[in-house]
């Protein structure tokens, strides 16, 4: 990554923007999401918001972004920006664990899950704006391994409907392109497994999915999670157990009433998640598919990172 304008600047250690010295800021930018031609355009939009010097660091196929935000942040900027789809976040949000620097989110891909839950705009001029001078928020993260999530962790059919959902698809009809995997999916046997919470007894289910939230909203604003707080220390864990496609309606509906079915539900909340399962299944980390596991251990860290987000009025 090129050097910063104003090497040797101090991390920053309080929120908002810096009045004294201007405000330096590195974009980590998916290519594979944004074109270069939309780099100068939001290099104006955040020097008209104040920002003194922007650099651009691509993400590569090797690294989604958890080294270019690391860097950032040790070479001394005032501001990460995360530019791309829910896996760039998540790259960046790893990277910047435990950083007091602040990292604001360009929305660029299909779902933008965690910019819709914080309700941070998805133009860019307006999320810019926010990027600048919106409040900062420290938010936590859920851990799994040397990975870090903002959203929600899962294991069997949410992370087989994203892992079976082609790039082109959603380039070519965005977030429709889920519901034909989804629906391919259905027909499939669910799995048995052991849900450990805290010091709580084991509980065993016959599950199609598990899923570990930080925040609640799924696309639409669907409230799957509606108690999930990103800043209360909690994770959010909810068990999916339809049997058939009319069950599936019927979760479907009582998500949309916020009305969980307690029969093809279950819900609770922990700090400490062990999901135990008798087959290997595939698990996804905000919306990145990480291979098939037969145990994913989820971990809150409170307060783990700074998230821009818009100012109360």
């Amino acid at each position: 990554m090129a050097d910063l304008a104003h090497e040797g600047l101090p991390t920053g250690k309080s929120p908002g923007p810096r009045e004294d010295a201007g405000v330096t800021c590195v974009v980590v930018v998916n290519p594979t999401k944004v074109g270069p031609d939309q780099y100068p355009v939001l290099e104006r939009a955040l020097v008209h918001e104040g920002v003194t010097a922007v650099k651009f660091d691509e993400t590569t196929a090797e690294d989604a972004g958890v080294g270019q935000s690391r860097a950032a942040v040790e070479a001394g900027a005032d501001l990460v920006l995360a530019w791309g789809g829910d896996g760039t976040v998540k790259a960046c949000v790893t990277g910047m664990a435990g950083s007091d620097v602040p990292l604001a989110i360009i929305p660029g891909g299909t779902g933008n899950l965690l910019a819709r839950n914080l309700d941070i705009p998805l133009g860019l001029a307006d999320s810019a704006h926010v990027a600048v001078h919106g409040t900062r928020r420290r938010i936590d993260l859920g851990a799994v391994g040397d990975e870090r999530f903002a959203v929600m962790a899962g294991i069997g059919f949410d992370a087989a409907m994203l892992r079976d959902t082609s790039e082109q698809a959603k380039a070519r009809v965005g977030p429709a392109a889920y519901v034909a995997s989804g629906l391919s999916n259905l027909p499939k046997r669910g799995f048995d497994c052991t849900l450990t919470v805290d010091d709580q007894p084991p509980r065993r289910s016959r599950a199609r999915t598990v899923l570990v939230g930080n925040v609640g909203k799924l696309q639409g604003g669907l409230p799957l999670l509606p108690y999930a707080v990103p800043d209360d220390g909690w994770l959010d864990v909810v068990v999916i157990k339809p049997r058939a496609t009319v069950e599936w309606i019927a979760v479907a509906w009582r998500v949309a009433i916020r009305r969980p079915h307690p029969r093809h539900m279950d819900t609770m909340r922990g700090r400490r998640v062990l999901v135990e399962s008798n087959t290997p299944q595939p698990y996804e980390l905000d919306g990145d598919v990480r291979g098939e596991t037969t145990r994913m251990l989820v971990q809150i860290e409170p307060g783990a990172v700074v998230i821009c987000v818009p100012s109360v009025k």
